[in-house]
Parts: structure tokens; sequence; C-alpha cells
């Protein structure tokens, strides 16, 4: 049976202005799996986001973290937020201290661990994400990409249950996207369930167990990538386009070149189908 260890039932919100941005979202997320949403610019996925720990509070429905409703109350607020960490998009929102070490110490400084404890976390959430050799250099001096790893860093050392990923790949050339995707890959085989938002839908399509698709507030569909990312007419709605590895697979099944078999999820398995083709 599944467990879910994040929950929304009917959550509405609108923002001071009067904009409507959630219109009654009911949505589960697995406890231990990779989710993504995907959604044009205004589809409601930050908004979404930023109630998943509290930092806004619905008009209406409710939030549930290990099933049990969000207290807004100041103290459990704060024990939420150690538990369900945001990456947000710019870096530069979230990088403060004068070094990379002194940044990625600041969240567990103040929990009140010991001085070995928090070199501890300091220097694991270094090592995760490959950047123990930048330890003692200015975030000033950083490029775009190394801030994005010490972000990600930052939020590690909190030692969260989940961590959000808001756009992640923004603004990131393609080694830097690879080498991204693979510090969420070892995070979640450690046991963190990880939730991202992406406009790449090649990127959802290779990297997620599961898939949700927000249009103008509301849940347009989920499902597994290989089912939700597949439907023409469903995409066309959403206003995304079909995966790339998918766009193949359909013509070379349209073709006549491949039996039914299992849909591939990433390029490997494309090419392994392709080079087993007898024509």
């Amino acid at each position: 049976m599944a467990e879910y260890i994040l929950q929304t039932e009917n959550l509405y919100y609108q923002y001071p202005d009067g904009t409507p941005a959630l219109n009654g979202i009911s949505v589960k997320i697995e406890k231990g799996k990779k989710i993504a949403l995907l959604g044009l610019n205004g589809a409601g996925k930050t908004t979404l986001f930023l109630h998943f720990n509290g930092l806004l509070k619905p008009a209406k429905g409710k939030v549930l973290y290990n099933g049990q409703p969000i207290d807004y109350k100041h103290k459990n607020l704060i024990d939420l937020r150690k538990k369900v960490g945001i990456v947000f998009q710019d870096p530069d929102s979230q990088l403060f201290a004068a070094t990379v070490k002194q940044d990625i110490s600041f969240g567990p400084i103040n929990l009140d661990l010991s001085e070995e404890q928090v070199e501890r976390r300091v220097q694991q959430a270094l090592e995760a994400v490959s950047i123990v050799h930048l330890q003692d250099k200015p975030t000033h001096f950083l490029s775009y990409g190394q801030k994005k790893s010490v972000s990600i860093a930052d939020v590690l050392a909190m030692q969260p249950e989940v961590i959000i990923f808001d756009e992640p790949t923004a603004w990131l050339d393609p080694s830097s996207t690879k080498n991204i995707m693979q510090t969420f890959q070892r995070i979640n085989q450690a046991g963190t369930t990880i939730i991202l938002s992406t406009h790449d839908v090649d990127l959802a399509y290779n990297w997620a167990d599961y898939i949700i698709i927000l249009k103008n507030g509301n849940i347009l569909g989920e499902g597994l990538p290989e089912n939700i990312l597949a439907d023409d007419g469903f995409l066309q709605e959403a206003g995304l386009i079909k995966p790339t590895i998918l766009e193949i697979y359909s013509a070379l099944q349209a073709n006549e070149l491949l039996k039914k078999a299992d849909v591939p999820r990433n390029k490997q398995d494309l090419l392994k189908m392709i080079n087993e083709i007898r024509i």
C-alpha cells in the first residue's frame, strides 16, 4: 500500500490582488518517489510548492504532512521546514554568507547541533553535490551552476525528508543539467522524496516516477510518464509536446519497425530497441 508523505485536499488559494492561483487541487505525493510537475507559466506550480512547507496558507482546503494537517503555528512551521525543504529557481535568493562552507553551515548551526555534528552535515552535503573543492570559495565568485549546487547543499545539510526544486535546470548548460539531475538521483536513492517543476518534458519523462500536470490552477492530469505523456490530444490541451523518445518510438511502431514492446524510458533503452531491428 502506498505511503503518502505530502497531500493536499481541495486546495484553494488566491493572491492578495484577487488573482486565483489554485482551484481545488487535490494531490498525493508518494514517499520516496521522484515527482515532476509540468505546466506552463502561471499554472500554479510554485504556488503549490509554497503550500507544501507552509510558506503560504490556503484560503480553503488543507495540506497534510505524513497524514497530519499542517499546523500553522510558528514553532510547528519551523519543524515542518526542517523536513520539507525548497530550493528556489534563483540561487542568489538563497545564498548570503561570505563562503560556501559558511552558507551551508547556517542551517545546521541554527538547529543547535554540536560543532562536530554541523561539520559532519556540511561535509556530507558538500560530497553529495560534488563541491568539496568549493567549500572555501567566496559565494559571489561562483558560476551560476555552482550557485545552484550550493543552494542544493544548503537544503541537504538540514537532512529533510522531502526536497522541492523549482525549475532546477533553468539557465543551465547541458553538462550542468546532467550533473544536477545525477545529484537528484543520488539524493533520491538515499531515501529522500524529490519533487521538481520543469518545462522540459524530455527531462521529466526520463527522470520522474510520476508526473502531475497543472493548468490554470487545476490538476489537468497525472500518471506514469509513459502514459500521461503519450496522448497527443491531452498534450495539446496542456500546452506541452511529446517527449522525443516517445515521438521516435511511436514513429517506429507506426512504420511497423517495432513490435509491441515495453515503452523505452531513456535514450539507452530506445537505442537498444533500434539496434535490434531487423529489416
